[in-house]
């Protein structure tokens, strides 16, 4: 007995390791819905897949000529690019305009949504006029926004191998058209004649009033550290990620803070760029996503960073009206939780993200997407839920630095789908439940490349900078080629996930990049544009069957005295918070450009059940051109509404 009891006690801590191990696993591991729970969920659902219209004319190609040091993994390369943007560009009242960045013709086209009116104008690429470009230059997205401030949305383009392009619209166009757009450096200096400035490799850009002063501005997230990442005739200059964990030399990130603008037939705008907001081991990670949202109530946007190769960063905003600053917060360890699951400790590989209410408690959450695919690299997706009680402990927890967020992907069943890319959170059927849309997949081929990918994950960090480790991935190459879109819908009865695109027929077998959404037809339901990486971009039209109540709001600036009537700027940032019957609250903001490369239109979408036919309360928060907070309590039937906002709330 003695001698038992005396083995016992030297292997306890080994039995105690043993059993959270197992613990562990057993809460961790894959899960996923049955067919009958997934087909009981999709009946709510339909989308009818259309083609989007795209100019002819123009040369196709499959892949990226790349710099001689990345000839090896020029596939690899070539991943990325592919965005879409919903918006109302045309001004006719409704979100029935995409921006496509298509990387077959390397162009970024505007073109109606398909279906009805989609003969408003023929579709039509971006024309940068004088400005420098080359061949070693190539869009990676497009950021629509009213940068001028004029009641027109203009564009943002930005590239691998040059600073950001805005395309701002001329206030005395009447059709949509290339020569509709004036286009303007972001980068004051960059040359005239021949492109001389920085040779910046952007993979993500979003806007928002970061400093609290009445007027947007911009944050741009460079990928590559900048160099000659395009050009073929160089060999140099470039490298790869010094970390698969922990990456920092990517390239620098920028904000640009608005100064100012003139609207009229060869409109201006001016932002001053601030080189040094971030620390240089934050504004160096390998940004491929970037999110924005008002998390604790003070109208100042946060703003959260995911990093491929290494930790996201939630950049709590404390800015001043004139000076952007922002201090990091990071989830608090636990001995339960692994490091690599801790959000700002995490070592995934963040491709994007996106703020929503998930879980009905008025807070925001956020879905970050990462590489979930078994026998690949078996990551997860993360569903960070809100750990808060009400925004007056987000604040509290936000200013000393902490995040107040638990990882909740592995037992709500969306932890695992893909090689993930861009995300969005949105309700498509009104029942007043988010889904959570995500795009995935990376290089198309025939042959699998997975155990060499495997290989390099395992490398020793000393080697990774040298882009000869890395192992060949060429045209033909296949990782991940064949995954598909997750289209992740909540039980009610389980609190888990489905993916439910088999059966709404997404499950197309082509790597997507990114996600817009938006109602293009005014019928209350949210439809869908996806771009694709090297293949067509396409459309889901929303077809709900059986849709609930919906509570749909434009909310503009106060149009300046002689603006035109159907100017509307919209106020990015604002926030709608509506009460439900039984006290439940549902929440939403005017999203300046959350995720990878896809961007949803500037309405404020939410769902309200099937429960709801009257007037519901609603409270309206926003920042006016000055920069001053106003609060205003509303009664708004379901449905399509649009509010000008001052130092008042009006409903036009």
């Amino acid at each position: 007995m003695t001698t038992t009891a005396g083995w016992l006690r030297r292997q306890l801590p080994g039995i105690v390791a043993l059993v959270m191990m197992a613990a562990l696993f057993a809460a961790g591991r894959p899960s996923f819905a049955s067919d009958e729970e997934k087909d009981g969920l999709a009946s709510t659902y339909a989308f009818e897949p259309m083609s989007i219209a795209l100019p002819a004319g123009y040369p196709q190609k499959t892949i990226r000529q790349v710099n001689q040091r990345y000839s090896n993994i020029d596939a690899w390369i070539s991943s990325v690019g592919a965005g879409i943007a919903m918006n109302d560009l045309d001004m006719d009242g409704l979100s029935n305009d995409l921006c496509v960045t298509d990387t077959r013709i390397d162009q970024v086209v505007v073109t109606p949504t398909p279906g009805a009116r989609s003969d408003r104008y023929r579709p039509f690429a971006l024309n940068p006029g004088s400005l420098p470009m080359s061949d070693t230059m190539a869009p990676m997205g497009c950021l629509p926004g009213d940068y001028n401030e004029d009641g027109r949305t203009d564009l943002l383009v930005y590239f691998w191998g040059r600073t950001p392009i805005v395309y701002l619209a001329k206030s005395g166009a009447t059709q949509l058209a290339a020569d509709a757009y004036v286009p303007t450096e972001l980068v004051q200096g960059v040359g005239t004649t021949k492109y001389t400035g920085p040779q910046w490799n952007s993979n993500t850009a979003t806007a928002a009033d970061f400093d609290g002063d009445g007027h947007v501005d911009v944050f741009i997230g460079n990928y590559f550290p900048h160099g000659p990442v395009l050009d073929p005739k160089v060999n140099g200059g470039v490298e790869m990620n010094d970390s698969m964990s922990a990456a920092v030399n990517g390239g620098e990130d920028y904000f640009f803070r608005w100064t100012g603008a003139t609207a009229g037939e060869r409109p201006t705008v001016t932002f001053a760029k601030l080189d040094d907001v971030l620390p240089t081991n934050v504004s160096k990670g390998w940004e491929l996503g970037a999110s924005t949202a008002d998390l604790d109530g003070d109208q100042l946007p946060e703003l959260f960073l995911n990093n491929d190769f290494g930790r996201d960063r939630l950049l709590y905003n404390r800015s001043t009206p004139g000076h952007i600053a922002f201090s990091l917060a990071e989830g608090e360890s636990s001995p339960i939780v692994p490091k690599s699951k801790t959000l700002g400790h995490d070592s995934f590989k963040g491709m994007g993200s996106d703020f929503g209410d998930l879980d009905g408690d008025g807070l925001y959450d956020v879905f970050v997407s990462n590489i979930t695919t078994s026998f690949g690299i078996q990551e997860s997706n993360f569903q960070f839920m809100s750990t808060a009680k009400d925004r007056a402990e987000v604040a509290s927890e936000l200013k000393r630095g902490v995040a107040p967020f638990a990882d909740h992907s592995a037992p709500s069943r969306t932890a695992w789908s893909g090689w993930g890319w861009d995300v969005k959170i949105d309700d498509f059927d009104n029942g007043g439940v988010p889904a959570i849309v995500q795009a995935t997949g990376f290089v198309k081929g025939d042959v699998n490349r997975w155990p060499q990918l495997q290989e390099l994950a395992t490398a020793n960090d000393g080697v990774l900078r040298n882009p000869h480790s890395w192992p060949t991935v060429h045209e033909g190459a296949d990782i991940g080629g064949s995954q598909t879109l997750a289209f992740f819908v909540k039980d009610a009865k389980t609190g888990r996930y489905a993916d439910l695109s088999p059966q709404l027929g997404m499950a197309v077998p082509v790597p997507t990049r990114g996600i817009a959404t938006g109602d293009a037809d005014g019928d209350g339901r949210l439809d869908i544009a996806v771009a694709r990486q090297w293949d067509a971009p396409v459309f889901y039209h929303n077809q709900s069957p059986t849709p609930g109540a919906f509570l749909e709001l434009r909310l503009n600036h106060e149009n300046a005295a002689g603006a035109a009537s159907s100017a509307a700027s919209p106020v990015i940032g604002a926030e709608v918070k509506v009460t439900l019957p039984g006290g439940r609250v549902a929440i939403g903001k005017v999203d300046g450009g959350s995720g990878h490369s896809g961007r949803r239109s500037h309405e404020v979408h939410i769902g309200l059940g099937r429960d709801v036919t009257g007037p519901l309360p609603v409270r309206l928060t926003w920042r006016d051109r000055t920069g001053q907070v106003h609060e205003q309590d509303l009664q708004l039937t379901p449905g399509r509404h649009t509010v000008q906002l001052g130092s008042q709330a009006k409903e036009q």
